[in-house]
């Protein structure tokens, strides 16, 4: 079987299953398998297929057409241009939550340093680690500590912390029962998903998804009532707070921030223009006095 018999057969087979992006999740597979770029199967289309890389293949497509997310079936999304190792037991990183970090990004000339000119960030919910290691790979002058209340997704951000070569600290943590420092930033990506709107997610994620990495209470602020409840003993005045939101919750985190005593509050919108970045200062020590 050539290159390109095999991802025409697959793509209409993923199609047949109701799979929404088959042609694209073909050729994530098939290019995990053969390792071919773009480039190179647009000059070897007719290329043929040794009988290891079909046996691979087809073992992914029908993992792929029972609607298992092809990351978890690769091992590996992409985030900030960055490759991540995801499994059932993490978040998949989505190109949505690149709002945040970029966020953050734009706006630390404005976050205070340490004395040795350092910024500290915390990432809580921290999952693949995706968020917390990006900012790690963008900017050298950052401090990171990720905290999430899953163990197996911490031995996943370590493992991503390897692959990328950065240098950050795990912390298993039920939120702040075990963080101590306080930090420059404070970022977060929780679960915010409606409780009994899970249920009627896709399959992919409902199904294959940790529920511990969706479910946001009865109205889905659970998580951020509960973060927002303690920074101030964690976050340093002038400190950044940043979260990830869902599209119809920008109205209730600007009143819980506002409540909280944050100032320049931003609600952010992703490339669909839906609200998607929730952003808050703490007022330094002279506006709090």
């Amino acid at each position: 079987m050539t290159a390109q018999e095999w991802l025409r057969k697959a793509s209409a087979s993923l199609e047949s299953a109701g799979i929404a992006d088959a042609e694209s999740d073909a050729w994530l597979m098939f290019s995990h398998v053969t390792g071919m770029s773009r480039m190179e199967y647009t000059l070897d289309r007719d290329k043929c297929l040794s009988d290891e890389e079909i046996c691979s293949l087809a073992k992914m497509l029908e993992k792929r057409n029972q609607h298992i997310p092809v990351q978890q079936i690769t091992g590996e999304a992409w985030f900030m241009g960055y490759p991540f190792f995801v499994n059932e037991n993490v978040l998949i990183p989505r190109m949505d939550t690149e709002v945040l970090v970029e966020a953050v990004l734009t706006r630390l000339p404005a976050v205070p340093v340490t004395e040795n000119g350092k910024r500290r960030v915390l990432d809580m919910c921290t999952g693949s680690g995706c968020i917390l290691l990006s900012l790690l790979k963008e900017e050298k002058g950052l401090l990171g500590t990720g905290a999430d209340i899953s163990e197996k997704a911490l031995l996943v951000a370590r493992e991503n912390a390897h692959r990328l070569e950065c240098e950050a600290q795990f912390i298993f943590s039920d939120l702040w029962e075990n963080i101590e420092d306080t930090y420059e930033i404070i970022v977060s990506n929780p679960p915010y998903i409606v409780r009994n709107v899970i249920s009627t997610l896709d399959t992919e994620v409902k199904d294959h998804e940790p529920v511990l990495a969706l479910d946001g209470g009865e109205d889905g602020l659970d998580f951020y009532r509960k973060i927002v409840a303690d920074t101030h003993r964690h976050l340093v005045p002038g400190g950044l707070l940043a979260f990830e939101i869902g599209y119809d919750q920008g109205q209730a985190l600007t009143a819980l921030l506002k409540k909280a005593g944050y100032r320049n509050i931003e609600i952010l919108k992703d490339l669909a223009g839906l609200d998607r970045v929730a952003l808050g200062w703490r007022a330094d020590e002279q506006q709090e006095e």
